[in-house]
């Protein structure tokens, strides 16, 4: 439900490469979600084969109240580790999203000289 919070309305395909599961799983897990009134599949207004998945205000407000304990959780995560090994893995993080913007301006470029 983040990654739908963030992305505002997003794809189910959005969801699987992201998540890397299969567009099934993806499925189904959108299936309860929207059952449970927490997102709402709309389709798209320039490809009406696309449903565009975004959250409910009951879907903000369950994401809202749980994030003291996501907050908590995370916290809980990283206290396996020593500051200095924080820091190592954030500076690892940043290169390789760094090297991630490269290789997608890359892919972007490469597709543009195949429209030509």
């Amino acid at each position: 439900m983040s990654f739908i919070d963030r992305g505002g309305k997003v794809r189910s395909t959005d969801l699987a490469e992201a998540f890397g599961f299969a567009p099934r799983t993806i499925t189904e897990a959108v299936d309860a979600l929207e059952r449970d009134g927490m997102v709402l599949r709309e389709p798209d207004l320039n490809d009406r084969r696309v449903k565009q998945i975004s959250l409910t205000a009951l879907g903000e407000e369950v994401l809202k109240a749980s994030e003291p304990e996501r907050t908590r959780f995370g916290n809980r995560l990283f206290e396996a580790l020593e500051q200095d090994e924080i820091s190592e893995l954030a500076a690892l993080l940043r290169k390789l999203n760094s090297r991630l913007g490269e290789l997608e301006e890359e892919l972007a470029d490469a597709g543009g000289r195949g429209k030509k």
